[in-house]
């Protein structure tokens, strides 16, 4: 009973630490902020010992894992030549077993000697069931890894969005402003200190069961590939375009967050570009040009934004000239002017705004929208 109420006590105080900080960065100075951080950094170690306790007595419940993880894993499984069709894993042992390795590839930290052991025994299974040329097999791979894909897109977005001060200026412009970059810098030292020592001692990366924004970024990466294999990827693509607060809150995330994510949205875009633009079916065609319109919206800002990365350029040269020619064509399939306009004045903002970053550079493909319009606009005068 009383490394319960310890914990639950050391708790409370815990979670109240960014409030203060936040108060004390306002009111005091830094000498005062690095008292408090000590003083933090003991009801730490205070939380620690009661939750070793509770980690070392407690016991796998398998019933209870199948229940979570097979909650998010039973999804519609579409395409554009098929009607869709209600695909459960949890019916056949092969789809229990994919459930299970890849929600353990989820939680397991990614420092962790397992993980490489459960995320190759997952690819051997999905690659496994490939091989074997059965619809039914590849139905199971895509339902088990659309639940895991929207899954994690979730609890990354929830990650990041914990961890940000947001301003929103009169113009509609988010940012951080004067006053939340002070704020941010502050509850940044916090944050580093409080997930750096969770990773420490308990090896979780911070958030929950093993994950981090960096880690799930790139598992995001990972699951769309093998989705793409599969021949699901247009489920990553829509999750991925509707992802709108996770796109603004990328803006001010760490620079190797946004690196991932770069990577992401670089590798959907392209595939999503392979797509036939052309169909016999037209309300497909439309469905496809309103995903890329989405995609687009979503995601230029961050393109425009990004760093480079910290140790090396997030994409290469020659990948960064073949994203351009994709974005072009994106756009250019784009069949109101209005849409085309829309797209090219949020390229335009983040770009000019961006004083770090020359890339995408869409200057070809805004001239040649303007040559348009001027060119519609006098055909409607004669």
């Amino acid at each position: 009973m009383a490394p319960v109420l310890i914990r639950k006590i050391a708790n409370y105080v815990f979670t109240g630490a960014e409030e203060s900080i936040l108060n004390l960065s306002e009111k005091y100075g830094i000498l005062q902020i690095i008292r408090s951080l000590l003083v933090y950094t003991f009801l730490f170690f205070v939380r620690l010992f009661p939750s070793l306790l509770t980690t070392a007595a407690s016991s796998f419940d398998y019933s209870a894992f199948k229940s979570s993880a097979f909650k998010s894993s039973d999804v519609l499984v579409t395409s554009s030549t098929t009607q869709p069709r209600s695909i459960s894993p949890k019916d056949s042992s092969i789809g229990r077993a994919l459930s299970q390795l890849l929600s353990l590839m989820n939680e397991i930290p990614v420092s962790s000697r397992k993980y490489e052991i459960v995320r190759n025994l997952a690819e051997k299974i999905i690659d496994e069931n490939l091989r074997e040329g059965s619809e039914s097999l590849r139905e199971i791979n895509c339902a088990v890894l659309s639940g895991v894909f929207a899954r994690t897109l979730h609890q990354l977005e929830a990650s990041m969005s914990k961890h940000r001060i947001v301003v929103v200026h009169g113009d509609g412009e988010v940012g951080l402003g004067q006053i939340g970059r002070r704020r941010n810098r502050v509850l940044g030292a916090f944050w580093s200190f409080q997930e750096g020592a969770r990773n420490v001692f308990f090896g979780d990366g911070g958030d929950g069961g093993g994950g981090s924004a960096e880690k799930w970024a790139v598992e995001l990466l990972w699951l769309a590939q093998k989705m793409r294999d599969c021949g699901c990827l247009e489920a990553a693509v829509w999750w991925w375009a509707a992802a709108s607060s996770l796109a603004r809150v990328a803006l001010t995330a760490e620079p190797r967050v946004q690196g991932s994510l770069v990577k992401v949205t670089a590798f959907l875009f392209k595939e999503v570009n392979r797509i036939e633009e052309e169909n016999e079916d037209e309300s497909i065609a439309e469905q496809e040009r309103e995903m890329k319109m989405k995609l687009l919206l979503t995601w230029l800002p961050l393109l425009c934004r990004a760093s480079n990365g910290i140790d090396a350029p997030v994409l290469s040269s020659r990948e960064k000239e073949e994203l351009e020619r994709v974005l072009e064509k994106m756009i250019g399939i784009l069949r109101q002017e209005e849409q085309q306009e829309k797209v090219l004045a949020l390229w335009l903002h983040h770009f000019t705004s961006s004083p770090s970053s020359d890339w995408p550079n869409l200057q070809s493909c805004y001239t040649r929208w303007c040559d348009g319009s001027r060119k519609l606009l006098l055909l409607q005068e004669t």
